[in-house]
This record gives structure tokens, sequence and C-alpha cells, in this order.
């Protein structure tokens, strides 16, 4: 049985790195130690916060229940047919060593996912996306621990309902699944997406005449690297908005009214805006507020520079999401977790 602890600091278990107190802390290494935890009886009703890598997530207070961190462990390929190969991750594996892994193998598919944090996990609940690639392309099914019935479960991509960072785990059935697993279903004959944003343009300047899952995950690395800042150097939790979707009317009215505006064309009458763009126009890119600040490379990034707590960093997000509203009339959403 492992180990309960009490009144833990959760400021190394969130990549803000928001020093706040957790009431219960456990720490899970297997799917026995995670139902034995789930059973116990002291724990059962507590309110209950399950953590990955902790990197999509802004504490604002302190924690009054049991934080249970999931460090379950393993990768392998599951199955493979004629047109792909299947591989799964347990939940609690690095995600972008997992994807650095399936490239290893020689399999393509994830490359564009690179670089991103947290954990495999974590990666369906967000439906993790980048460069014009997002998880759910590649996802092929997870199992996960029914928390009402104590059962082990599995579910498909249709059962999963994901939308634009955005999935049923986020919606509807929130607490419900614990995410023990995620396979993955690679394409043995690949499709190289190279064209959103600097992608192509960084692969031409890098030399790169045959494209492959190496060489465009390094350019996708190169990238990230030069625009967000590393968590264990500054305490960010990456993009801190959603792109926001609007119809392409607005967005057209916005596009007139502001020619050098990135639109990027969505299904059914809608667009999508950047909005990094939006929050640059505005001013804030490298604006502080004590400790709490927006990334000087990237105004999408919220930062925390030593010492700022939860409620600093919401303020400062709230005042940014005003300053777009009044300005272009747009709503931008946190892609983290507010709790």
């Amino acid at each position: 049985m492992p180990e309960f602890q009490s009144n833990i600091s959760l400021k190394s278990f969130n990549t803000f790195g928001v020093d706040v107190p957790a009431r219960f802390f456990v720490q899970v290494h297997s799917l026995v130690e995670l139902q034995a935890v789930l059973a116990d009886t002291d724990m059962k009703e507590k309110p209950r916060l399950v953590l990955g890598g902790g990197s999509n997530i802004l504490l604002t207070r302190p924690f009054d229940g049991l934080v249970i961190k999931l460090s379950l462990h393993g990768r392998d390929c599951v199955a493979e047919d004629a047109d792909a190969v299947y591989v799964k991750g347990m939940a609690g594996e690095n995600w972008h060593d997992f994807v650095q892994w399936t490239i290893a193998q020689g399999w393509a598919g994830l490359e564009n996912l690179s670089l991103i944090p947290g954990t495999v996990g974590a990666s369906p609940i967000q439906n993790v996306g980048a460069y014009g690639v997002e998880m759910k392309d590649l996802f092929h099914q997870l199992t996960a621990l029914d928390t009402q019935t104590g059962r082990l479960c599995t579910l498909a991509k249709a059962e999963c309902q994901f939308g634009y960072r955005d999935s049923v785990f986020k919606h509807g059935e929130v607490g419900r699944y614990i995410i023990v697993d995620v396979t993955f279903r690679l394409p043995k004959v690949p499709t190289w997406h190279t064209g959103y944003g600097e992608v192509q343009a960084e692969l031409i300047a890098g030399g790169v005449t045959e494209l492959n899952a190496q060489s465009i995950s390094q350019a996708i690395c190169d990238i990230r690297r030069r625009k967000l800042p590393d968590p264990t150097e500054l305490g960010n939790a990456g993009s801190f908005f959603k792109n926001p979707i609007v119809a392409q009317t607005q967005a057209d009215v916005l596009k007139a009214a502001n020619p050098t505006m990135p639109v990027y064309p969505q299904a059914e009458g809608k667009a999508k805006l950047a909005a990094g763009w939006l929050i640059d126009q505005c001013g804030w890119k490298g604006f502080n507020a004590g400790a709490a600040g927006v990334y000087a490379k990237q105004a999408l990034v919220l930062v925390n520079h030593g010492g700022a707590t939860g409620p600093e960093i919401y303020s400062l997000a709230k005042q940014i999401q005003q300053s777009v509203m009044q300005r272009f009339g747009v709503e931008i959403e946190p892609e983290p977790l507010i709790l």
C-alpha cells in the first residue's frame, strides 16, 4: 500500500511552480497501488486531484483533499497490421520522451507533437496539438479506471469526444475516469505536416531536403525552444490561452480592419484566430505584474518569475482576456485547469 502524506507542498508538482499545499498526497507506481488508494476508506469521500506532469494546471488555493501523483511507467508496441503499428504508453510516461521513443523505433506520426510538456496520460484530456496535428489524429484507444465502478474500461475515440483542446474528460465526465494507458495508431505510410506556422521555413533553414520524422521533430523542437520558456528555468504552463474559434464572417471583418491578423479557415463556416497575436496587439508581451508576467518572446505564455501566487497569475490572465475582448470583441479561454 502506498504511503499517504499530509500537508505536502505542490510546488515541485506543477510547472508554474506555485507553492500551495495538499491536505493529503500519495504517489502511485502501479495499477494495484492506484486501486488500493481508491479503495481506502479514509480517503474515499475526500476531493481528489490526479496529477501527471502538472503542466496544464494553475493552482490558486490549497487543495483540501487527496492529490494522486500518477507514476505509471512503460511503453511498448502492442499490435501491428498491414497499415499501422499500435504503440502504448503508460499514463506516467513523459510525453516528449514517448514521442522521441516512437521516432527512434522508426515509427512516424507524433513528430509534430514533440516537446509538448506533460505526460502520456494527460494528452487525451487536453487533446494536445501543435503545428497542424492533434493527438486525436493518432489516437486509437485508452484504458481508464472508472472511479464509479472501480473497474478498468477501454474507451475508443468516439467515446472520448475529442474537440479543440477538449475531451469528455473536461466536460460531462470530469473526475470519473483515471487514465491508465493510451494506445496510438501510427501509420506505416506517414503523411508529413509541414505547412503550419514556421515549420517549412525551419526545415529549409536547416538544409533538410528529405522529410522524415526525425527532421520534422528537430525543426519543431528548435522552434519551440526559441519561442517558449523551459519550465525548469521559468515557471509556466506553455500556451495559457486557446486560439479562439469564431464565425468566418466575424473573422473577415477583423481581417479587413487588421490586415496582418492570422486567420485559419475551419469547417462549418468557422475560422481560428491566433490568440498570441491578439494578446500581442494589446501590448501585453513582456508585461510584468510583480512576479507574474507575460513571456517576452511569446505573448501566449504567462510566467512565474519566482514567488508568484496562483491568484496573481490568474488576475493577470483575466486582465488580458478583458483587453482582448474590448479591442477585438473576441473571447479567449484559458487552456489550463484553474483550480
